[in-house]
């Protein structure tokens, strides 16, 4: 049997499925083949009033990748909030460029916290070495504006989700965007200084102990030492002075 027999075999057990568990069960058969052919029936099942079947078909998704991306940028649905929010995950975990604006839009103005939530998160999961490097700055910025806005949102879950993102993106453009990177943990410290969450301000210190060494690394004052610059900051491996 291939892969599109199989697949046609699977997508009709999740449309005559006549019971939750069936639904399920039928839908996680599908997500776990891996099968391209999958994609639509998988993004229908975002929208199954079925919490497990989302699950089952967000991981089969983000299983299948990029293959995916483009018809869930078109299937999206944008007046099922609850599909929209898994769709919505699928694509942060894909972690697609091209999702970008869809990214950025839901994280900054869409009306379900859910949404922006998950938005938020995808926005810190871009797979950046797959970005054109004449556009990788640019796309940065872009990212560093909305995350540095989504953190002020009402919603602590949402503010969440922006600090995790802030925390990776911190570390990518600790190199690309040094003269950024202030933004970023001067953010952190007034969050961590005047949120009202102390789950929020929690995962704030963690974050600011993940970014400390890095920029450490990167911003490591250099000394000249018999013509060359090394840095201050010492290395593992370094012999004994």
């Amino acid at each position: 049997m291939n892969n599109s027999d199989l697949a046609q075999i699977l997508i009709r057990a999740v449309e005559e499925a006549d019971s939750s568990d069936r639904l399920l069960d039928a839908v996680q058969e599908l997500a776990a083949a891996g099968i391209e052919e999958a994609v639509p029936t998988l993004i229908a099942a975002l929208g199954y009033n079925n919490p497990g079947a989302a699950v089952a078909a967000v991981d089969g998704l983000i299983a299948i990748g990029e293959a995916a991306v483009s018809p869930l940028l078109q299937l999206i649905d944008d007046y099922n909030y609850g599909a929209r929010a898994w769709a919505i995950r699928a694509l942060a975990g894909i972690g697609d460029v091209r999702a970008l604006d869809t990214l950025l839009e839901a994280a900054k103005t869409d009306f379900s916290l859910s949404v922006r939530r998950a938005a938020a998160r995808g926005l810190g999961t871009l797979r950046w070495h797959e970005v054109p490097p004449e556009k990788l700055e640019s796309i940065q910025t872009q990212v560093l504006e909305a995350l540095l806005l989504i953190s002020e949102d009402p919603e602590w879950v949402v503010r969440y989700a922006a600090v995790t993102s802030l925390e990776t993106l911190a570390i990518a453009i600790a190199v690309t965007l040094p003269d950024q990177a202030s933004r970023v943990t001067n953010q952190l410290q007034q969050m961590l200084d005047t949120d009202v969450d102390l789950g929020v301000r929690t995962r704030v210190k963690f974050a600011q102990e993940k970014i400390q060494p890095q920029h450490q690394e990167v911003f490591a004052p250099k000394r000249k030492l018999q013509g060359a610059e090394v840095s201050e900051v010492p290395h593992r491996g370094a012999g004994r002075r």
